[in-house]
Formats: structure tokens, C-alpha cells, sequence
């Protein structure tokens, strides 16, 4: 039997140039085995141009959203000393509550068991407290989101049930820090990441996956 070749929509192939795909369109003559062979093959390209579009606009949702734009007047600036990048400074001039710490060595905010390891350390030897190794201190390294990417990330991963208890518990103690402190700021004092924070409801509704004094002191490795 014979089917004949139909040039689709040309992609980018990885050397820059561009590569046509092609989807087979079946002609009268062709076998039944030759004909299910085809459509699998057209339903396996229309699921890689799919599958390729999702990639494509979720690389463009990340540039645009893991950015927090100009650090606010007021707030402070903390520099980063290996590659000299301005932060946000996290301490939010004291309005942070006495339930988490705030560790001046390296800008980050520690909550719960962790928080009382981290100031022991650090007032008695006056260095860094080392940082967590939970995946929650990887979605925002200075434990409070900088960007709204990084805000939406620990937002799933508190949402998600299949996470650790642990790191479930932390990420919501860290938004739920972040949201007292924010609405107590002045809006002309917010960038991109405090603006989400605060006019979305998803943020603000937020469940607690606290199920009781078990998770009071725990502290995560």
C-alpha cells in the first residue's frame, strides 16, 4: 500500500535551523495494519507539538514571573557577596514576628526547631548556620520567596499531598510569616512578589497542613 508524506508547521531543531515534521496522511489502498501504523505515528507527532507548546509556555510564564523587580525604597538591600547580587533584605526592617529567625549572615529566615538551632549557633559562634537540605530552602534559597515564580512554586509544594509532612509545614509557616509582614507594608513599598502575595486568593486561602503539637518541633535535615 502506499500513503503519501504532508508537510506540517517547521520546528526549531536544536541547531537553530529548521526541521519540517511530517505527518502521514493515509491513502485508499494502504492494509489495515499499514493504517493503524500511520494514525499512531500522526498521534504521536501531534503529541510532541503539544507536548513542545506546553514546554515552550511554561519557560515563557518563568521569564516573566521570576523576577522581582526594583527592590523597594526602604526595605533594605542585602548583597550577596559571591556574584555581588542585591537582595531584598528579609529582616523587613524588625516587623518579622518572634515565631522565626532571622539569620544576618546570609539574609535567610529559619522557623520552628530549625529557628532555635540556627540562633544557638550563631550567637555562640557568630557564623552561618548551615541551611537546610530540604527541597524547600531549593524552590526559594533565602526560605522567603523572592519572586512570584518562586512564590508559586512553594505555594504547589504545599498543596501537593505526596510531599513530605515536614516540608509541607515549613513552606506554609514561611507564606503565612511573609503575608503578616506584607499587609502590614505600605503598597508603594511592594514589588511583584508581595503584589501576588497579597491580591491573590490563592495565597491568602492558603490551607494549614498542621495536624497538631506533633509538628511543633520538628526540625527538617
Amino acid at each position: 500500500g502506499k500513503g503519501k508524506i504532508v508537510l506540517t508547521l517547521s520546528d526549531e531543531s536544536d541547531y537553530g535551523e529548521s526541521s519540517s515534521e511530517h505527518e502521514w496522511e493515509s491513502e485508499e489502498e494502504e492494509s489495515a495494519a499499514q493504517h493503524f501504523q500511520h494514525v499512531q505515528y500522526n498521534k504521536k507527532l501531534a503529541a510532541k507539538k503539544v507536548n513542545k507548546a506546553k514546554a515552550e509556555a511554561a519557560l515563557q510564564h518563568r521569564a516573566i514571573n521570576d523576577f522581582s523587580g526594583r527592590i523597594p525604597d526602604r526595605l533594605g538591600v542585602k548583597v550577596w557577596r559571591p556574584l555581588n547580587v542585591e537582595w531584598l533584605n528579609l529582616c523587613f526592617t524588625g516587623a518579622l514576628s518572634n515565631c522565626v529567625y532571622y539569620s544576618v549572615h546570609n539574609n535567610a529566615i529559619f522557623v520552628r526547631a530549625n529557628a532555635n538551632q540556627a540562633a544557638a549557633f550563631e550567637y555562640s559562634s557568630w557564623q552561618q548556620a548551615k541551611m537546610p537540605a530540604s527541597v524547600v530552602y531549593k524552590f526559594a534559597p533565602c526560605s522567603f520567596p523572592r519572586t512570584p515564580y518562586e512564590l508559586e512554586r512553594l505555594y504547589k509544594h504545599c498543596t501537593n499531598e505526596h510531599a513530605p509532612h515536614c516540608d509541607r509545614v515549613v513552606v506554609y509557616l514561611l507564606i503565612n510569616e511573609l503575608l503578616l509582614v506584607v499587609q502590614k507594608l505600605n503598597e508603594s513599598l511592594l514589588n511583584k512578589m508581595m503584589w501576588a502575595l497579597l491580591h491573590n486568593p490563592m495565597y491568602r486561602d492558603l490551607q494549614s497542613p498542621i495536624r497538631g503539637d506533633e509538628d511543633k518541633d520538628f526540625v527538617i535535615p
